[in-house]
């Protein structure tokens, strides 16, 4: 009886180590890519905003290459900018429209977030149920909760 209850637990632990553990760890990643996106979008809003504040039809600015290498650009017309809208293409936007879709885009990210912090949420509590049936499988007493 003590080898089953043993092989019980042990296959308990395997489902935490190989499925949950990693599960959680890749929502929490995927997660943190939405939070980088949504702080990009946040950012091009910020900008756009502060150019129209100022008016600024045409200005001066550092373009990175890649590799870190930047070099000097004259950008003539301010009015229109190209928004990255995924998959490599890229729009042309008066200042207006980029702001409504980077709302409506924003919005989008909001609810990934919501999503993918509801799974990480439902992970932990089967983390925490598999963990209180290993317990309950060993007769050990409760944890005090805090």
């Amino acid at each position: 009886m003590d080898t089953i209850k043993h092989e019980k637990v042990r296959r308990f632990e395997e489902f935490v180590d190989r499925r949950l553990k990693p599960d959680l760890v890749h929502a929490i990643a995927e997660r943190d890519k939405v939070f980088e996106q949504q702080k990009i979008f946040s950012d091009l809003r910020s900008n756009i905003e502060n150019l129209e504040k100022n008016s600024v039809t045409n200005m001066r600015t550092l373009v990175n290459l890649g590799s870190e290498v930047y070099i000097q650009a004259d950008v003539p017309d301010t009015t229109r900018i190209f928004v990255d809208v995924g998959l490599g293409f890229h729009v042309e936007f008066t200042w207006s429209e980029a702001l409504k879709y980077i709302s409506a885009r924003e919005e989008k990210l909001a609810g990934q977030i919501e999503e993918y912090t509801r799974l990480i949420a439902s992970i932990k509590a089967q983390i925490k149920m598999v963990h209180e049936g290993i317990r309950e499988l060993l007769q050990l007493p409760a944890e005090p909760a805090y």
